[in-house]
């Protein structure tokens, strides 16, 4: 008889399923996974140690490029820290706005994921229909903040700027849309971001259902998500699972409900939570989410509308002054002088804030030695822990299932190689 041996494949890092720079070193008897050695430091991008040579506020931009699918989600774990460690609270305005696009961050995270692990497991249509709703959520963060993905939005002491009244629109005629298009494309862009968020909101839970028709009861899609990868609660909670991984198994564990911040509290929404632990669950459970974060999504919008008031503090030795101001106040030049130069000085200590971000709880752990920039800066992202889990999920199961997996831990690898 011939003596069989397994046989070792590279499972990326230029794999389209391998989302970026994964590569996963797979030792395989057959088609079936013996062990699965994922490899990372392919994207290393040193984010920590740059914080650490950098003012506290020039920091911000690169937390968009850790997870570049929910950028302001990021933001928002350091932001907390930075303020935390400040002893200062957001007015209560932009903390509405905060959670608003905390929640459409999540749905724009959510709507990546679903369409790039169906298109994973050969489902082409769901990308096409997930893009297209992205569209509008990418609009909503370039007129808030200027640029489509890293936004930069959310700053120490509040957010950038107020929403605006006036949503930016399409030119009228060009040479690939006669005006009738341009008419349709301009519906809903007569009014405030409000109201463009508003008519989103109003049109997403079609949208949803739509991509349920497409998936929900398909057979083929049943048949590679149903049963894969199953993590029971006490193993998802050893593993140190979070977000839609851990809830997947039946643990109802969720920031935003357990230890709630900015106005979560005053919010109703419900958490999702699975039975089975497979990829099937924690595909509902995502879908599900969508669903929730358009309910808190319009909560905040009606409260927006009936409430204006400031959206940044007024201290300016940690928000800068306006413009005006800066122009015409020597006092308010100075302010704006030291504020981007120096930046502003945290006391000692240490402090660690987590969020709910989409892919589960993302945390920062910072450390001040009493200077303008963190003597030392941890981010704990999600993705890590579920990735470490890789090997165990996915252990007996066929090669093509190593592709559900790596879909269902909804991997992106800025935070993995932070």
């Amino acid at each position: 008889m011939p003596e069989i041996k397994n046989y070792t494949l590279n499972f990326g890092p230029q794999h389209p399923a391998a989302h970026g720079v994964l590569r996963l070193v797979l030792e395989m008897d057959g088609e079936v996974i013996e062990r699965a050695d994922p490899h990372v430091g392919l994207l290393h991008r040193a984010t920590e140690k740059l914080a650490e040579s950098k003012p506290y506020n020039q920091t911000i931009p690169y937390m968009d490029r850790l997870d570049y699918v929910s950028m302001m989600c990021n933001e928002h774990g350091y932001v907390l820290a930075l303020e935390k460690l400040l002893g200062v609270a957001p007015p209560e305005r932009a903390q509405y706005i905060r959670v608003m696009f905390d929640e459409l961050t999540r749905i724009l995270n959510h709507l990546m994921w679903i369409g790039t692990h169906a298109l994973d497991i050969g489902a082409m249509t769901v990308f096409l229909y997930a893009f297209r709703e992205r569209e509008d959520l990418m609009d909503m963060y370039e007129a808030v903040s200027g640029a489509r993905m890293h936004a930069a939005y959310y700053r120490p002491g509040g957010v950038y700027r107020d929403l605006p009244e006036q949503m930016p629109r399409y030119e009228k005629k060009t040479k690939y849309r006669n005006e009738t298009q341009t008419e349709s494309l301009n519906k809903a862009r007569d009014g405030s971001l409000l109201d463009f968020i508003e008519d989103f909101t109003d049109r997403f839970p079609t949208y949803v259902d739509e991509y349920e028709t497409l998936l929900s009861d398909n057979r083929i899609w049943k048949q590679r998500t149903v049963g894969i990868a199953v993590v029971s609660p006490e193993r998802a909670m050893n593993l140190g699972f979070t977000g839609p991984m851990l809830r997947g198994s039946g643990v109802e564990w969720d920031l935003r409900k357990k230890q709630p911040y900015e106005v979560y509290d005053k919010l109703d929404f419900d958490i999702p939570v699975g039975v089975e632990g497979d990829c099937y669950d924690r595909y509902l459970i995502r879908v599900e989410e969508m669903r929730q974060s358009n309910r808190i999504i319009k909560q905040c919008i009606n409260w927006l509308r009936q409430n204006p008031g400031p959206v940044m503090l007024d201290d300016h030795k940690i928000t800068p002054p306006s413009r005006e101001h800066m122009k015409s106040d020597m006092e308010s030049l100075i302010h704006h002088f030291k504020l981007f130069t120096e930046g502003f000085i945290l006391p000692k200590g240490e402090v660690y804030t987590a969020i709910e971000h989409p892919k589960g709880e993302f945390a920062t752990y910072l450390v001040s030695d009493g200077a303008n920039k963190p003597y030392r800066l941890k981010i704990r992202a999600p993705g890590f822990a579920h990735l470490a889990a890789m090997d165990e999920m996915t252990k007996g199961h066929m090669l093509a299932d190593v592709v559900a997996v790596i879909g269902t831990m909804d991997i992106v690898f800025g935070e993995i190689d932070r």
